[in-house]
């Protein structure tokens, strides 16, 4: 167990059966009381922020996760399936729990997976990925009173602004944690 006087932002922990990782921490002592402690945290396993109370002097179990590398294999319908490329093992992970990874993820992709224990908590993507316009509009000329941009469909299905001279079947860099056009692909995938 530690004391909660000891998290720092990026600690793992876990209370009441719940998996946190610390993103924030305030500390307030007053005169005569105890010190308040307010953890901002969010639920591994739900993706959920929230805010937690303490006291000083409370303690938390620490939790160690474990990180592996995956490479995406295919879409069985219901769950998304990834291997290990050094023992072979395969994972499947519902859609429902990766609806935003789905619109950046191809196959071959390599991907982290993070676990606790047995238990798979989630993925990393790239921060950058590359991904080939599948569907977009020709530009309009004289379209350019601000930064130009058109809708272009991705070949994950997501829809992403880019800039009018982009076409179809151009290879793009696209931010996997804001989902946005970042630049021109240099090369192949």
């Amino acid at each position: 167990m530690i004391l909660v006087n000891d998290l720092k932002p990026g600690s793992t922990f876990s209370d009441n059966d719940n998996l946190y990782l610390t993103m924030e921490i305030n500390r307030n002592k007053t005169a005569r009381g105890q010190m308040n402690i307010k953890v901002k945290v969010k639920n591994l396993r739900t993706g959920n922020f929230t805010e937690l109370s303490y006291t000083a002097g409370d303690k938390v179990k620490p939790i160690f996760l474990d990180k592996r590398e995956m490479v995406y294999l295919y879409d069985d319908g219901e769950q998304i399936v990834f291997m290990d490329n050094d023992s072979f093992e395969q994972v499947g992970i519902e859609k429902s729990r990766l609806e935003w990874e789905l619109k950046f993820l191809v196959t071959n992709q390599t991907v982290t997976i993070t676990y606790f224990e047995n238990e798979v908590i989630g993925i990393d993507l790239p921060i950058k990925v590359n991904l080939t316009i599948t569907e977009c509009a020709p530009a309009v000329k004289g379209d350019t009173v601000n930064k130009a941009t058109k809708d272009a469909i991705l070949e994950t299905g997501h829809l992403v602004k880019v800039p009018l001279f982009i076409e179809e079947g151009e290879l793009v860099v696209v931010r996997t944690d804001t989902g946005q056009y970042d630049s021109r692909a240099k090369g192949d995938k």
